[in-house]
């Protein structure tokens, strides 16, 4: 029997909801299943995914895709995603404004779009978790995960907000925003080079509209949007680490794996949750159940 689908059936009575399927919620996803959590990732029509190598969110554009040892699948309705979920695999709906929310009966709601601003949520879930700037932890959620790299990623804040937003891409390789690709103009995305492809600085790895996008130094492509994607000028589109190693653009980040982990602990040391593990399944409410 599949030790994943054991997991599930133990803590099936909290259901996680994840706002937003890119790097960073995938990241939390995989940790939440992995712990045992059932998770259903909600997603935009279009999803704006740079790093979709490692992104469940892709599951939307491409039906599926397989992160490590974990298969997101794309559903059409709550009651799929229930079944896909007792399969043991992860769930991901097309559902941007919550109208799903209520049917599914979420106990924790995780928002890991990285909108950098306050928001308010659509479901008042027994736990909600914000990620990274723009959440404020007792005024727009109960707990806030610090994104920015440093000493404090993946600390769980329960009192205030996480670091200030700076604007300047975390360093990798001694390269910030130059590793970042920008789209040149409005447009349409179309790329020209796989992501885990091998680059060479001035190489044309796509284009918006026409307007070549180049790699700024040799490197390994990373990230870069779904072909076919409505972009704007100066929207980040794509990724180029100088590190040079493939398998680094299909294996989830240290960063996503810390920011997830601090998502476990927000998670199983919440009082309201703790308890609603210890009163066991609720009759009265759909279960994540074995095929």
């Amino acid at each position: 029997m599949d030790t994943d689908i054991v997991s599930l059936i133990l803590f099936g009575q909290v259901r996680v909801i994840i706002r937003g399927g890119g790097d960073l919620g995938s990241g939390v996803a995989y940790r939440l299943s992995k712990a045992g959590f059932p998770v259903l990732i909600a997603e935009l029509a279009q999803p704006m995914l740079v790093r979709r190598g490692v992104s469940f969110g892709s599951a939307i554009i491409e039906d599926e895709i397989v992160i490590g040892s974990m298969r997101a699948v794309r559903v059409e309705t709550i009651d799929e995603a229930l079944s896909v979920q007792a399969a043991g695999d992860m769930p991901v709906i097309i559902d941007a404004e919550g109208v799903t929310f209520a049917e599914y009966i979420p106990s924790v709601l995780v928002d890991a779009r990285l909108l950098k601003q306050p928001v308010e949520q659509p479901y008042d879930a027994i736990l909600t978790i914000g990620l990274g700037p723009g959440f404020t932890a007792g005024t727009n959620c109960d707990a806030v995960i610090e994104t920015n790299r440093g000493h404090n990623l993946g600390r769980v804040i329960n009192s205030g907000t996480a670091e200030p937003n700076t604007g300047i891409p975390g360093q990798i390789a001694g390269k910030t925003g130059d590793r970042v690709l920008r789209a040149p103009a409005d447009g349409v995305v179309r790329g020209l080079e796989p992501i885990g492809a091998q680059v060479k600085a001035g190489q044309p790895v796509a284009k918006v509209n026409g307007a070549q996008v180049v790699a700024p130094f040799d490197g390994v492509l990373r990230g870069l949007v779904h072909d076919g994607l409505t972009v704007w000028q100066g929207m980040k589109i794509g990724d180029v680490d100088a590190r040079g190693k493939e398998e680094n653009c299909f294996t989830i980040s240290d960063k996503a794996l810390a920011v997830g982990g601090g998502v476990v602990e927000a998670v199983l040391s919440s009082p309201a949750i703790r308890a609603l593990i210890q009163q066991g399944p609720d009759d009265n409410s759909r279960s994540t159940e074995l095929p």
